[in-house]
């Protein structure tokens, strides 16, 4: 049986992103949890691997690492994909395919939740994997999304 792998976006999902600091997430003075994400993250880790996607630049693999644990994230995070260890953003075709190859699995075992359409949703489909669009504003999904895209809700993580 294949192992289920979930990647999760750090900022706006996982984590808050707040706009009024700057540098790396692990040296702000305040992190804040999205509410509902640690049951969320702990609930699928007992169903496969939860990973880490992230565009951030400002945090390297260690920082980010901090970030996680300072959050009481980081038991629940396997492995941590960003610009530092992979070369790339998400937006380049190469960083899913490189989670991909280092994983060790095809893109349907792979599940990539976000809350941004372009930097998470859009670029994991174009790569063939699974997604769950992480939608707390309850913004109107894309008709041509519509069979490929999950919903998900902050109060309403399962």
């Amino acid at each position: 049986m294949t192992t289920k792998h979930y990647l999760f976006d750090w900022g706006n999902t996982l984590m808050v992103d707040n706009p009024n600091y700057s540098g790396p997430m692990c040296d702000w003075p305040r992190l804040d949890v999205i509410a509902g994400a640690k049951t969320y993250v702990e609930r699928l880790s007992q169903q496969g691997r939860c990973h880490l996607a992230t565009n951030a630049r400002d945090s390297g693999l260690n920082q980010i690492r901090q970030a996680l644990q300072k959050a009481g994230l980081n038991a629940y995070i396997d492995q941590v994909f960003c610009y530092e260890n992979l070369g790339c953003g998400k937006n380049d075709t190469h960083y899913f395919h490189a989670i991909l190859r280092h994983l060790d699995v095809t893109a349907s075992d792979v599940t990539m939740i976000g809350d941004s359409l372009e930097n998470d949703i859009y670029p994991a489909l174009s790569a063939g994997l699974k997604a769950l669009w992480y939608n707390p504003h309850r913004h109107p999904i894309p008709i041509a999304l519509a069979s490929h895209v999950h919903f998900g809700e902050v109060g309403a993580f399962i």
